[in-house]
């Protein structure tokens, strides 16, 4: 191929993924309709994202899938009474075209594949979303509702909670709304409104609350009704301090960023969120570290057993540590953060248990802080029930991470090069780098990348929309 012709198919399939985006965002605004091609998500995508998602998709059949062969499944998708759903129009292009040779069928076959979806009853009420924190976790669970924003959205944030409340707070949370020195700049615009203490982000308007104390607020005065209140702060662990959201008019349940205490239900999505009854009203979402490695120790545990295991976490630094040295009521914690590798203890080994029972009392585990402010790697070394190779270890990991109901937990890299940065804006709960891999008989280590803050915030929405039963119909099956 000539050098000219290697432009012209690259023009040919920008401007194809330039007339996607309109499409694409109508059925999302409009219908509720959320478009993937094997899983990766094309909302608001970039022309250059939806590219890349079709270049993937080599990775699941071994084969291209160029635009304009999927193209003609969008238009047909726009022009169908679809709603509430998520449409794999990868799947779904590379199944027809196994079969077929040219679009005159592609509408029928849509409306087939799709039928559940036809005309599907839209009977769920949005529901309102409080965040008590605005924190590192806090902004990017900000960004990650108001992204979904358009009328058809049923998880709507309505308010953030804060602590204080002096001059030139509300700008100054605005600002760190709008920049992020490890994400990026905010995609769309961010307002102030001074006169209403409010921030309108994308459309969104946000509520911003100040309270010193769970119990302080009436949210029914802001119209905000049968709330969950998602905890960021880290401050309440339990039932009864978590409890205290509860006194507060127009909440009705909250969700700990955190690893509770007691009894309250950890929740791994993708793991155990089944367990989520109606009934329950305060849960966890664990943390990022159990998040990354429970999906993967299932997986290994289903196929090979596990006798037991520890799990080193080498996990960025966080707010908890200090920039210079400095007094701390922990151990070694007080030593400068972006100047030391600095021990500590993890509990996210142990919580494992609380998702997924069956690794009770199997594992231990460690943790060390390093200078690097997002982006977190745990080494999971494992004694096997059943003997194995790094090779087929890797390819069932690689099978299970492309088409299992893990697919949307764990990630999978056969790259040579990857680095910590290269992981930033994951939306995956782990990322296994198959380089890596070290299995010999009975024992294994894996290691598995992840980003500690924007992939867990990912799974934390995903616990949020189970409490309030906004499950998505996801098509083809």
């Amino acid at each position: 191929m000539s050098a000219d012709k290697h432009l012209q198919s690259w023009q040919e399939r920008f401007e194809m993924a330039e007339a996607m985006q309109p499409l694409l965002g109508k059925l999302y605004r409009n219908q509720g309709v959320e478009v993937v091609v094997y899983g990766k998500p094309l909302l608001n995508a970039s022309t250059i994202e939806i590219i890349k998602a079709h270049r993937l998709v080599r990775r699941h059949v071994g084969e291209k899938l160029r635009l304009r062969e999927s193209f003609p499944f969008v238009q047909a998708l726009s022009k169908l009474a679809v709603k509430q759903c998520k449409v794999d129009i990868g799947k779904l292009a590379v199944n027809y075209w196994r079969d077929h040779t040219d679009v005159s069928e592609i509408e029928n076959y849509m409306a087939k594949e799709l039928a559940d979806a036809i005309d599907h009853a839209d009977d769920v009420a949005p529901r309102d979303v409080v965040l008590y924190g605005f924190g590192r976790i806090g902004r990017l669970l900000a960004r990650l509702l108001i992204e979904r924003t358009g009328r058809s959205n049923k998880l709507r944030l309505r308010a953030i909670v804060l602590r204080g409340g002096k001059k030139g707070d509300l700008e100054k949370r605005a600002s760190l709304l709008r920049r992020d020195s490890v994400h990026g700049p905010f995609n769309g615009s961010v307002e102030v409104d001074e006169e209403n203490n409010a921030i309108i982000a994308n459309g969104t308007y946000i509520q911003v609350i100040y309270a010193n104390s769970p119990d302080e607020v009436d949210y029914t005065k802001y119209d905000i009704s049968d709330a969950l209140v998602v905890d960021n702060t880290g401050i309440w662990k339990d039932e009864a301090g978590l409890g205290l959201h509860l006194k507060s008019p127009g909440a009705s349940k909250v969700l700990l960023t955190a690893p509770a205490k007691g009894a309250i239900k950890n929740i791994v999505y993708g793991v155990n969120e089944g367990d989520i009854t109606p009934e329950d009203i305060i849960v966890s979402a664990a943390s990022c570290t159990t998040n990354a490695i429970t999906p993967v120790l299932k997986a290994v545990n289903d196929k090979y057993g596990i006798e037991n295991g520890h799990v080193e976490t080498i996990h960025s630094y966080t707010n908890d540590q200090n920039l210079i040295d400095n007094y701390h009521t922990a151990d070694r914690r007080g030593r400068s953060a972006p100047l030391n590798m600095v021990i500590t203890e993890t509990g996210a080994a142990k919580a494992v248990a609380k998702a997924l029972p069956v690794l009770a009392g199997k594992l231990t585990g460690n943790a060390i802080r390093v200078p690097t402010p997002n982006v977190s790697m745990a080494i999971i070394s494992m004694n096997l029930n059943a003997e194995t190779s790094k090779d087929e270890l890797n390819e069932y990991l690689k099978d299970t991470a492309l088409q299992s109901p893990l697919q949307n937990q764990i990630d999978y890299t056969d790259s040579t090069e990857i680095v910590s940065s290269d992981l930033v804006g994951s939306r995956y709960a782990g990322v296994i780098d198959s380089q890596a891999t070290i299995a010999e008989g009975k024992r294994a280590i894996l290691y598995v990348w992840y980003d500690n803050e924007f992939g867990y915030s990912c799974q934390v929405v995903g616990v949020m929309q189970t409490m309030l039963g906004l499950t998505t119909l996801s098509l083809p099956a």
